[in-house]
């Protein structure tokens, strides 16, 4: 069963999930609908690995924390690709700066909230890892969602996965906010 969004590729991951509201996502880096820039691509496509800047308004009064997704279904795996979930970023955040996505111990790694907790991604990586789509598998849809909740912490097994974050989540998540960029191989060369 394919899943149609106008402009965000032909798989919603959240077509499946409880509906939930929209709020406001915005960013300084990426667009909604556009390509990304080479920042957010991986090192081995041309690219800096560096989380976009985002900030967002207009979510639910009951918000108690936020949790922070990116991901790519067009990933020829079968199962998609994370390439960052952090969760437990308090209510009082209203923007993650560009970068703040950075691995543990590197510049960048303290722009995250102290209670934030960062999952590992594909790479098994407690960090953002950029777009690196392979040659001939065409647009990549990249979801970057900031996910309102209504807890003021997941309690989750830091090493566990985004997927399992989701699901621990799904119950919880009082509103959405989705940007959508896409990716080729290449585009960042």
């Amino acid at each position: 069963m394919t899943n149609q969004q106008p402009g965000h590729g032909d798989i919603d991951p959240y077509a499946r999930m409880r509906a939930v509201p929209s709020f406001a996502l915005m960013s300084t880096d990426i667009q909604d609908g556009e390509p990304l820039p080479a920042e957010q691509y991986g090192e081995a496509a041309g690219g800096s690995n560096r989380s976009p800047q985002l900030s967002w308004s207009g979510f639910p009064a009951a918000t108690k924390s936020f949790a922070v997704t990116c991901f790519d279904p067009d990933a020829p795996t079968g199962s998609g690709f994370w390439h960052w979930a952090v969760a437990n970023l308090p209510a009082t955040t209203r923007e993650l700066p560009a970068g703040a996505g950075a691995l543990a111990g590197t510049p960048g790694s303290e722009l995250l909230p102290a209670e934030a907790v960062t999952m590992p991604n594909e790479r098994r990586q407690r960090a953002f890892t950029g777009a690196a789509p392979p040659q001939g598998t065409g647009v990549h849809h990249y979801w970057f969602v900031v996910h309102a909740l209504d807890v003021e912490h997941l309690e989750i097994d830091p090493e566990l996965t985004p997927a399992v974050m989701g699901f621990m989540m799904r119950e919880s998540t009082l509103a959405r906010a989705v940007i959508v960029a896409t990716g080729e191989y290449g585009q960042a060369d």
